[in-house]
């Protein structure tokens, strides 16, 4: 990754999401099972996130 310079009278804030205690725990099971079997875990999908459709466009009569 470069660096990104900053435009005149523009700052850049990087703030860190807050965790629940059930978003650390998942992360913690994660890594101990990649630790244990050098693979990735297998996500269900009420844990991985849901896409957004866009909504549709309407024509205006």
């Amino acid at each position: 990754m470069g660096h990104i310079k900053e435009p005149n009278g523009v700052d850049f804030f990087v703030d860190p999401t807050p965790l629940s205690n059930e978003d650390r725990q998942l992360i913690s099971d994660l890594i101990a099972y990649y630790n244990r079997t050098g693979k990735k875990m297998p996500l269900t999908k009420a844990t991985s996130k849901k896409r957004v459709s866009k909504p549709k466009k309407t024509s205006v009569s």
